[in-house]
């Protein structure tokens, strides 16, 4: 914790009450600007104490508040340590003992005299998330208070078997809450920030799957916003486990398994709110599972929301008749519609139904786009153009040349030699489904998501920086956030940002790779040329590099959209629903 608290471009724009660009032009007019002491060209972080006495010395205004000192100390720990002291910080909100160094926790303890120890915390946890929200998959607020309303009726307890840092916690009512989170980091945070707002609450650490915390507990009602196409999720281990009542889930339906888990954990009456990929509603491997769901009157709506589906369940009671209709709902344009229709649904006076009957003589497929009302589709379609036609991505400019230019050359090997940049891979028998740490994936960069791999601590873990370069052998990409650990097959150039650009970097490497046919030798990374040049020479194709790399990211969601404006059209064409131009 010696570390010299640091600050990027948006800390020192917030801290002087201007704009990022103010910043900007403060760095090219004033030589005696602070120089950077980490971070990356494209992301440097600058010393907070010279910032502080640069500031003061052109008599700019500016306020470092005592959260934002608190703040950048917890920063100067490096990422991988942030979440640990985030949570230490709230244990000792919490509990008044926590094994933060003194002078530390005197600065949280006086923030917390300060504002209050819940507003203190919550203040931290806030600016956690804000950079970490590449790898923190966090519920959003008012689809949280949403599915706890639907769920929550005011009964004794509630339950999230991923709890995450408690978001869906913090909103019920009832007397007691039980989280549960992979993460003992998460786990720590969620106990705080419910420990500060004198809920009475259990939230323990472990794999919900392999490890249920809470095994044979009932609560009043369950939420869950459990990870997404989770692979290694226990298949092989679990196949005979009791919790698969309606149906083995398939190995490459994981959220089938946080279905059943959490209906396992809910007593008969009681009800369950869980977010699922759009995906899950019609996926043929899960057909049966839906199928058995339905017969059996436990799943009772599926809603479509933005970016997830919000399926609703029932755990059936001894010798009730199921329903014969299930609420199937699109609102992914307005949330407000959701609650008085799923009312209307339990009133028995909703006009939003399907007929079960109907599903299953199908293929059960509970896409509410497909089942939408004639208005409701064709509202659907024209967004779906919309966002179709607005998705596009502006090419670089780049000048044409008669002749190409002659610019001296070097090689990768050449510049790692040099010390310019530094090449990483995971450990050979790294392992990437279970643990505490999050890691970074072939497929995550292939697809540019958030780290999805974890893995237990061990020696030779890459750990990943702001600015590294990380290649697969389809896939390149520089990387805006750390916090996690290099995956196995991937490769790591973490460039001398002082000396070279990761962006001109990464596109070489990229269109060195491109070249490589089916069939052809090994493609030798270390053999791949690029131009000689200095830094500031770099930065335009460094930037023409990523502005490549951005508009094939709008072509990956263009193509995702169209394939949904095409299966719209001829939903709606086919049944009438919507009709040629004259």
């Amino acid at each position: 914790m010696s570390h010299d608290p640091t600050v990027n471009a948006g800390d020192i724009a917030r801290l002087a009450g201007v704009g990022r660009a103010a910043v900007s032009n403060w760095r090219r007019r004033h030589d005696d600007f602070p120089q950077p002491t980490g971070g990356t060209a494209n992301q440097p972080l600058f010393s907070l104490r010279q910032v502080e006495a640069w500031l003061r010395r052109y008599g700019k205004s500016y306020q470092v508040s005592l959260g934002d000192r608190v703040w950048q100390r917890l920063k100067a720990a490096g990422d991988l340590r942030l979440g640990e002291l985030v949570a230490q910080a709230g244990t000792l909100l919490a509990t008044g003992e926590s094994p933060l160094e003194p002078e530390l926790a005197d600065l949280v303890s006086e923030l917390a005299a300060q504002h209050g120890a819940l507003t203190a915390y919550e203040f931290l946890v806030e600016r956690y998330l804000e950079a970490h929200s590449r790898q923190l998959s966090v519920t959003r607020d008012d689809v949280a208070e949403l599915m706890v309303r639907l769920v929550d009726a005011g009964g004794t307890t509630i339950l999230d078997p991923a709890c995450g840092v408690g978001t869906l916690l913090l909103a019920p009512k009832a007397a007691r809450v039980l989280g549960q989170d992979l993460s003992e980091t998460s786990a720590s945070i969620a106990a705080a920030r419910l420990r500060l707002r004198g809920t009475e609450a259990a939230v323990v650490a472990g794999d919900s799957m392999r490890h249920d915390g809470f095994a044979g507990d009932k609560a009043d009602a369950v939420v869950c916003d459990p990870p997404f196409n989770e692979r290694a999720w226990g298949y092989e281990e679990l196949t005979g486990d009791p919790r698969w009542e309606y149906g083995l889930p398939p190995r490459g339906e994981p959220e089938l398994a946080w279905v059943q888990h959490c209906l396992t954990h809910v007593r008969p009456g009681g009800l369950v709110a869980v977010l699922m990929p759009p995906a899950a509603a019609s996926r043929r491997a899960g057909r049966r599972i839906r199928a058995n769901l339905l017969r059996a009157g436990a799943l009772r709506a599926v809603v479509a929301l933005p970016g997830s589906d919000l399926w609703l369940l029932r755990r059936p009671s001894a010798g009730e008749r199921p329903p014969s209709e299930v609420l199937i709902l699109d609102a992914t344009a307005d949330l407000s519609v959701v609650e008085p229709a799923w009312r209307a649904y339990l009133d028995d006076r909703s006009d939003q139904t399907v007929r079960i009957i109907d599903l299953l003589a199908d293929e059960v497929d509970m896409t509410p786009a497909r089942h939408q009302r004639r208005g409701d589709l064709g509202r659907a379609f024209a967004e779906a153009r919309d966002r179709f036609l607005a998705a596009g991505a502006t090419p670089p400019d780049l000048r044409v040349l008669d002749e190409p230019l002659d610019q001296p050359v070097t090689t990768v090997g050449d510049l790692i030699k040099e010390g310019l940049i530094i090449a990483l891979q995971a450990p050979p028998k790294m392992a990437a489904h279970g643990g505490e740490l999050p890691v970074l994936t072939a497929d995550d960069v292939a697809h540019g998501t958030p780290p999805s791999g974890r893995a237990t601590a061990q020696q030779g873990l890459v750990h990943v920086q702001p600015g590294d370069v990380v290649a697969s052998y389809s896939s390149v990409r520089v990387l805006a956030d750390g916090g996690c650990v290099l995956g196995p097959h991937l490769t790591l150039y973490r460039v001398d940002a002082r000396r070279l650009d990761p962006d001109f970097l990464a596109g070489f490497l990229r269109a060195a790779g491109s070249r490589v046919t089916t069939g052809s030798s090994r493609f030798d990374v270390r053999r791949t040329r690029l131009p000689r040049l200095s830094l500031k020479e770099q930065e335009p194709y460094g930037a023409a590099f990523r502005q490549l790399a951005v508009l094939e990211d709008a072509l990956r969601e263009i193509s995702t959209l169209g394939q949904t404006l095409i299966r719209l059209g001829l939903d709606g064409l086919t049944d009438g629903h919507l009709h040629p131009q004259s």
